[in-house]
């Protein structure tokens, strides 16, 4: 039993504890980073905003007097994220050395793994999965419906499934830090196959901007893919 907290020393609630404290000391600094960079952005978001206008091919609307002006907020506050992305990670990483006892160069790898899979998720999203999602989901349109797409709602849409991507490509990481820190074993993985069918749907019908089926497959796919991927991972590094 530890004075600091009154938990056991490897109580998990402990664990969340100090993950809570560690983090406090840092949201603030990240959070002040991440506004200046999105202002910083907004004063570039008119060509942001033009090439992933001209990426996707795209004729959009607005129907609120804001409505232009808060898509340029959001614009310059995904990319904030994205380019921040490997400060972001380190804060995290960072928060949970201290309860997990991962070292400095372990911390090093985390971030480095976790940055540069979702940079590989955004960026597959982007180039691969959204063109083809965009592409169907209009291929609906007919002398009876026209696309009026609202250009607040477009970029929602691009913005939350291109970094929702980013993040789920992270999986693999996450499951190895599990497994090396004894809060999941590969056996647990293993065995929960079923289970984990069940979780990612949910946070695929969670994380994707639009409730339609497709745009569930097209996250929860591959999703599923990096879990495999990940059990993979955890046989090869020889976690138990």
């Amino acid at each position: 039993m530890t004075q600091a907290t009154g938990l056991p020393e490897e109580s998990p609630l402990r664990h969340l504890a100090q993950f809570v404290a560690e983090i406090r000391k840092t949201i603030l600094r990240l959070g002040a980073t991440l506004c200046a960079a999105t202002v910083g952005f907004y004063f570039i978001s008119d060509a942001l905003f033009a090439f992933i206008q001209g990426h996707l091919h795209q004729h959009l609307a607005f129907f609120t007097v804001a409505e232009p002006f808060l898509a340029h907020v959001k614009i310059s506050l995904a990319v904030a994220v994205f380019v921040l992305m490997p400060g972001i990670m380190y804060c995290f990483w960072k928060a949970l050395a201290r309860p997990f006892k991962i070292s400095r160069i372990g911390i090093f790898w985390f971030v480095f793994f976790t940055s540069l899979l979702f940079y590989i998720g955004a960026i597959f999203c982007y180039f691969v999965t959204l063109p083809y999602g965009v592409k169907f989901l209009l291929g609906f349109e007919s002398e009876q419906l026209r696309p009026l797409i609202s250009v607040g709602k477009f970029v929602t849409f691009v913005t939350v499934f291109v970094l929702a991507f980013g993040f789920i490509f992270e999986l693999p990481i996450f499951m190895v830090f599990a497994a090396k820190t004894g809060l999941c074993p590969r056996t647990s993985f293993i065995k929960g196959r079923r289970y984990a069918v069940l979780i990612i749907s949910i946070v695929a019908a969670m994380l994707t901007p639009t409730p339609d089926v497709v745009n569930m497959l097209l996250m929860g796919g591959p999703l599923y893919v990096l879990y495999e991927f990940g059990i993979i991972t955890l046989k090869l590094l020889k976690l138990p």
